[in-house]
């Protein structure tokens, strides 16, 4: 039976499964972020997009991004809701490009979306992070965003799918916040700077770039967060490197591809991030170095502590 996402582990219990792992839990090799302005390709981690050509769609890029990227406080739920440290803004300075953004809505207010894991409050506003976005675009004007915006639909603040439309179309329309995104169908670069590209995950008939947690046909999603086989992060090891290896052979594909890096089955997010890039996400990146390859977003937990694999990622734009 897979282990349920909010169950705690004990101390006792944590030992076993570092046991179970036979030692692939994380040593000492984690990453802290050094504020580094450059990838080791020579781009900017602030404005990278900006050195590509206006007409490369999107769907044949390499796009770093964060897994449930307001969720920088483990006060705000507890230490498995915890994915960040960097705030929005800090997350765009170094690169990250996709933001995994899940609402409920806003307690007290009868138009707003607040942003959740679950039914944990971040204490951040809907509005705060579009205008963190807008204020960086208007920064960098070479830059664009991709930005899941998900019905989280949970707990008390728990919104049905007719609310959730309504309050987006608040923020679209009510707001002004309507022309920071561009709606509809993969958009090349120069279609899409200075905006958001709006990937739905909430039910709408809008004909919107709507998400799947596996294949439509605009997406192709790896996002294994808990499994009952044996040894479960080797086995998510498998499935991000098989989906680096599918985006890799198709390149041409009218699909952009998903890699979730995060996992959260019984370990805290930290350790299990740890462990995936120790033992299969750097290794992989690295054996790779120089080879041109596409491999969509790809989000992630903590990049403040793999700052490398976010810059490998940046860098696999600029290989011929």
């Amino acid at each position: 039976m897979a282990i349920a996402r909010r169950t705690l582990l004990t101390r006792g219990a944590l030992a076993a499964v570092a046991t179970a792992f036979g030692g692939l839990l994380p040593t000492s090799t984690a990453r802290a972020a050094a504020g580094s302005a450059g990838t080791p390709g020579g781009k900017p981690t602030a404005d990278w997009m900006s050195y590509l050509a206006p007409e490369r769609s999107l769907l044949g890029l390499t796009v770093p991004g964060t897994h449930d990227s307001c969720c920088t406080d483990p006060a705000h739920g507890t230490e498995w809701s915890h994915t960040q440290n960097w705030g929005v803004p800090e997350q765009l300075t170094q690169g990250v490009r996709f933001l995994d953004i899940r609402c409920n809505g806003l307690q007290g207010t009868a138009d707003e979306l607040g942003i959740y894991h679950s039914d944990a409050y971040q204490y951040v506003r809907l509005q705060d992070v579009l205008d963190q976005c807008r204020a960086f675009l208007t920064s960098h004007q070479g830059e664009t965003l991709v930005m899941r915006l998900k019905n989280e639909n949970a707990g008390g603040q728990a919104l049905d799918a007719a609310e959730f439309r309504r309050r987006v179309n608040h923020y679209l329309d009510d707001l002004g916040y309507r022309g920071l995104f561009h709606l509809y169908g993969w958009p090349t670069l120069g279609a899409a700077r200075g905006r958001i590209v709006l990937l739905a995950d909430f039910a709408n008939d809008w004909g919107l770039i709507q998400w799947s947690s596996g294949t439509n046909q605009y997406v192709r999603t790896q996002d294994l967060w808990q499994t009952d086989q044996l040894f479960p992060l080797r086995v998510k090891g498998r499935a991000i490197t098989q989906q680096f290896d599918a985006a890799t052979a198709d390149p041409d594909s009218p699909q952009m591809y998903i890699n979730f890096l995060s996992y959260a089955g019984g370990l805290w997010p930290r350790t299990a991030e740890q462990t995936l890039m120790d033992q299969s996400v750097r290794p992989y990146l690295a054996a790779r170095t120089g080879r041109a390859a596409r491999y969509g977003i790809v989000p992630m937990d903590f990049p403040d502590l793999h700052v490398d694999v976010l810059q490998m990622l940046i860098d696999k734009n600029f290989v011929a």
